[in-house]
């Protein structure tokens, strides 16, 4: 985590990826950083939500502040297009925001 990397798991139903998030997040927030768990559905939703509200940028900023953002069930369900722009939009201000090597 220190390193800002991204981590993708990837597998069948079942074989344990939000458990393994889980307790991720959980080591995490034994050493002191701050975590946040969702599903892509409630994540995409609230995008799609501040974005009607013309709040994107405020609700982008806010997911961006927790140290380790964990989205679970991502794949299991097609994204829409506009879900999977804002949600692109999330991990393009991470990036942006990650700390430069040593």
């Amino acid at each position: 985590m220190t390193d800002g990397e991204n981590v993708l798991l990837l597998g069948p139903r079942g074989v344990g990826k939000t458990h393994l998030s889980i307790a991720l997040g959980r080591e995490a927030i034994l050493v002191g950083y701050t975590v946040q768990v969702t599903t892509v559905t409630t994540l995409v939703a609230g995008l799609a939500k501040a974005h009607c509200e013309r709040r994107l940028d405020e609700k982008l900023l806010a997911l961006s502040k927790p140290k380790l953002l964990i989205v679970v069930e991502l794949g299991y369900l097609p994204l829409e297009p506009e879900a999977a722009h804002l949600f692109f939009q999330l991990v393009r201000l991470a990036a942006a925001t990650k700390p430069a090597p040593c």
